[in-house]
């Protein structure tokens, strides 16, 4: 290659790899909270809903992994077969807490037996789709209490003694939330669902800022629909247009969605997306959350303008369907 050739050529590849590690190198220094890696192994995690689902397979990953794991749901037979299935795949005996999340006095005292708590999960959570001009106010004010007010009840009870048990161990702890991808976008019959999942997130932010002090990590994760007992009964209650939208994001198993979520409370990630469509939706959501990863954040800020694009085409076909099927249902009418 001629000089007159290399210079121009190496002139180009440096004005883009020195700007690159510029930037990479200044993520590396402001990224936030600082990236940690919070161990499982001998650890105390305590799971809600763990009597079946995504929180059974958590729960028999922390087992596997030598975790001390307390589970907790409403139904006791449930949480007895549950805790049956643990010992089976892993020689392990955990510990199960019949509760409601909604009585906080009840969460209060199944924590304090269950005693000091490194890693709590809160992974309960209810659904039912519905337009909201149709949805009774019960069902509304049982779902936020369940997926709001029930993560606040959890949090408040354990907060105390995980703080008190990092500042003796000094090793980190945390408190990882399960919203779903309706908390990162809202959609046709997920009105009131999505309010108590989009709320959890203003909660994980801010709490953020309140623990990180104490060593404590904050994670969001956002599984997609997901193979789950309630999973059948949700699809039956479903709109027909939620149906249609929701054909655009595949399914999980539930499996699948507790590995990549116990991999991302190890990391001390905040934002934990379980597939390709929660990725773009948190770059596209990121704004001002936290964030450990320099590698994440260079991501975000450089495919941020074009998620925003595949985002708005998402939108589109979303309230294109929707007009085809007022327009389809309006011509049956007349």
């Amino acid at each position: 290659m001629s000089s007159s050739l290399f210079s121009p050529l190496l002139l180009l590849i440096l004005s883009t790899i020195v700007p690159v590690s510029a930037l990479l190198i200044f993520l590396a220094l402001i990224t936030r909270p600082r990236p940690t890696r919070i161990p499982i192994k001998g650890r105390h995690v305590f799971i809600t809903g763990g009597s079946s689902g995504i929180g059974l397979a958590i729960a028999r990953l922390a087992a596997a992994e030598g975790a001390r794991v307390s589970i907790l749901a409403r139904n006791r037979q449930r949480l007895d077969e549950a805790r049956d299935s643990i010992r089976l795949a892993t020689g392990v005996e955990v510990g199960v807490y019949s509760v409601d999340v909604r009585d906080a006095e009840a969460v209060a005292r199944a924590i304090e037996v269950a005693g000091p708590i490194d890693v709590l999960i809160c992974n309960h959570g209810v659904f039912t789709p519905q337009e909201l001009e149709k949805q009774e106010m019960d069902e509304i004010k049982f779902m936020v209490d369940v997926n709001l007010m029930g993560t606040f009840h959890l949090i408040k009870a354990a907060l105390p003694n995980m703080k008190r048990k990092t500042r003796e161990t000094g090793l980190p702890s945390s408190i990882a939330i399960m919203s779903a991808q309706a908390g990162q976008v809202g959609v046709y019959g997920y009105t009131a669902y999505s309010a108590s999942k989009f709320a959890l997130r203003g909660l994980s932010e801010a709490l953020q800022h309140e623990v990180i002090a104490d060593n404590i990590f904050v994670s969001l994760i956002f599984p997609s629909d997901t193979d789950t007992p309630g999973f059948s009964e949700e699809l039956r209650r479903r709109p027909e247009i939620s149906k249609i939208i929701a054909a655009s994001s595949g399914g999980m198993k539930a499996d699948d969605v507790a590995k990549i979520s116990l991999n991302g409370i190890k990391a001390g990630r905040f934002s934990i997306p379980c597939n390709f469509e929660g990725t773009m939706l948190s770059i596209v959501t990121a704004g001002l959350s936290p964030q450990s990863s320099f590698m994440a954040a260079f991501l975000e800020i450089t495919f941020a303008s074009f998620m925003r694009f595949v985002a708005l085409c998402f939108q589109w076909n979303w309230f294109s369907s929707i007009e085809k099927w007022h327009a389809k249902n309006y011509s049956k009418q007349n």
